[in-house]
């Protein structure tokens, strides 16, 4: 429930805020206070009025307007709540925040808040996968916001792709999770790495594995269960996003070292994603082709950057706990033993990813926790439960039980 809670709703201008609407219904429903900011380009989708209606409160519009500066001010309005939740999150808003410009009265409230920020981002799916918006996405969940979304699936413009705002039941669950009460690990930042990774061979063929990311999304869940801001960065998987989670997409390891040192500092690290651990050394820019009897064609590899050793070893924003994984098919525990000195992180979880197993792609995992203590053997659980139990374990150890 949210009783009592007081929810600023910032309205962008896109044709999912419509669902906006809904969303308002839903939060009072539960008991929240909702204000309403609408965009000039919002009230081309929806109208002040029925925002209005269905929350019960002023509806604010205009940067300039007296007497809503005398009555109440940006400055108050920014902070005279618990959270701000900007749903739809256009690219245009997502800019202006990251940029800190502040032009109308959404982003001048965006730059002055000082609360919790939940961005549920809605746009085009090339718009959303752009380098300027991951940037900005990037910069903003460092700087501590939280996203809900966006969904992959049909778009307004007649595509698909990911850019659908999440559903207005997804984005309430994201503000529960926000507001639903201290955690043992609140206060906390988590990262966590998920799925494989793409390594382009040319331009349709690539170099992965079969991890699904089923383990890391789990994990991140858990760990915003637990109350820590938690930021995901995923490679590419079928999951849906982690609601209540920064998820950030990636495609290569090199992306994902980018994406991990630009949510630090973190006070807790997670490196669940199976990283390659090469790359072509140049992909071709065209696709290769077989011609006749020709030789296939060799394959300089590089090594790949080492996640999991770079924020163990991290100069500057070393998290207080760093967590690792060993997917192995043969002797298990030695392997993660060596893994654990080489990489410089406090824990290892192995599991035994032998065909047969069903751990890749499949919803249960067998896992071993080595530390310098030694060797916790967990039975065969849930990935789910096998998250849950990290996050309880890594709150034992954090001094958060």
């Amino acid at each position: 429930m949210l009783q009592g809670r007081r929810i600023l709703l910032v309205i962008a201008g896109g044709i999912a805020a419509y669902k906006s609407l809904e969303l308002v219904r839903r939060l009072r429903e539960r008991g929240a206070t909702v204000r309403c900011i609408l965009t000039r380009a919002a009230q081309e989708f929806v109208t002040p009025l029925s925002v209005s209606t269905l929350s019960r409160e002023r509806v604010f519009t205009d940067l300039f307007s007296l007497t809503d500066e005398h009555e109440i001010g940006h400055i108050r309005l920014a902070r005279d709540c618990d959270l701000v939740v900007v749903a739809p999150a256009t690219a245009d808003l997502v800019t202006k925040a990251a940029l800190g410009i502040a032009d109308d009265l959404a982003s001048t409230v965006l730059l002055a808040t000082d609360r919790p920020l939940l961005l549920a981002p809605a746009m085009n799916h090339v718009m959303w996968s752009a380098a300027s918006t991951q940037t900005n996405i990037a910069t903003l969940v460092a700087r501590g916001a939280t996203l809900a979304g966006p969904n992959a699936g049909p778009l307004a413009e007649g595509e698909t792709g990911i850019g659908r705002m999440a559903e207005p039941h997804e984005i309430l669950a994201a503000i529960e999770a926000l507001l639903g009460g201290p955690g043992p690990l609140a206060g906390l930042h988590a990262l966590v790495t998920s799925g494989p990774t793409h390594e382009p061979i040319d331009p349709v063929r690539y170099i992965a594995n079969r991890s699904s990311g089923k383990q890391g999304h789990a994990i991140a869940a858990a760990l915003a269960a637990a109350g820590a801001r938690t930021t995901l960065v995923s490679g590419p998987t079928r999951l849906a996003d982690t609601q209540g989670v920064a998820v950030l997409h990636v495609e290569t390891a090199a992306q994902m070292l980018a994406a991990c040192e630009a949510a630090l500092p973190a006070d807790i690290a997670v490196c669940a994603a199976a990283v390659a651990d090469w790359r072509v050394a140049t992909a071709a820019t065209q696709k290769l082709k077989k011609t006749g009897d020709a030789p296939a064609p060799v394959l300089q590899l590089a090594p790949n950057p080492d996640i999991l050793a770079t924020l163990a070893r991290h100069a500057r924003h070393r998290p207080r706990l760093v967590v690792g994984f060993a997917a192995e098919t043969e002797d298990l525990i030695a392997h993660a033993r060596a893994k654990l000195a080489k990489k410089g992180c406090d824990w290892i979880l192995a599991n035994d990813v032998s065909p047969g197993t069903g751990i890749f792609g499949g919803d249960a995992n067998t896992v071993h926790v080595v530390d310098a203590a030694g060797v916790e053997p967990w039975p065969p659980l849930s990935k789910d439960e096998v998250a849950r139990r990290l996050a309880a374990r890594i709150a034992t150890a954090l001094g958060r039980s």
